[in-house]
């Protein structure tokens, strides 16, 4: 699949999900949350063919430029939204499904340095609000709901709702 295929789907999906955003064109130009993700399409084709080196340089420079760190191996699905972004950190074995859209400082991250799958599934339909945490190998269910700052360590079933109030304790 070509990195720029879905960009017009991306500047729509925007619009959609940001009340605050005007046109396309300021879309394009003005929102790093889409200039990760765009950037991150092109390294994780990279990664895909072996040049994962060049892979994780070209990220780094996405990183710099957006303040969103989005490893070239995660899997991300289609309409992939980040409001605001800077701080937010996708590991290497994330997935996230279709529809997904996380606020500013969420992290999808590992609890240690086990090998193999080691950051979490996101399934489509989910909202991750800001400063939220979900570490591990875990699932969050489709649709489900999280509210800002809450630390997710274990699975979720689908349509979940969680406030920070409900803390899940490593």
């Amino acid at each position: 699949m070509s990195p720029f295929k879905y960009m017009k789907e991306d500047l729509n999906n925007a619009l959609v999900k940001d009340p605050a955003a005007r046109n396309r064109l300021e879309v394009f130009l003005a929102y790093p949350g889409l200039h990760a993700l765009w950037g991150h399409r092109i390294s994780h084709l990279l990664w895909r063919h072996g040049f994962k080196l060049l892979a994780r340089i070209h990220s780094n420079f996405i990183r710099t430029a957006t303040g969103i760190e989005i490893h070239p191996g995660a899997m991300i699905g289609r309409r992939f939204f980040i409001d605001h972004g800077m701080g937010v950190v996708i590991g290497a074995t994330a997935i996230i499904g279709d529809d997904v859209m996380l606020y500013h400082d969420v992290t999808l991250g590992a609890r240690g340095i086990e090998v193999g799958k080691r950051h979490p599934t996101i399934q489509n339909d989910v909202i991750i609000g800001a400063g939220a945490r979900v570490l591990g190998n875990v699932s969050v269910g489709e649709g489900s709901r999280i509210s800002a700052n809450t630390v997710i360590t274990k699975d979720l079933p689908p349509r979940s709702m969680l406030d920070s109030a409900e803390f899940f304790v490593i």
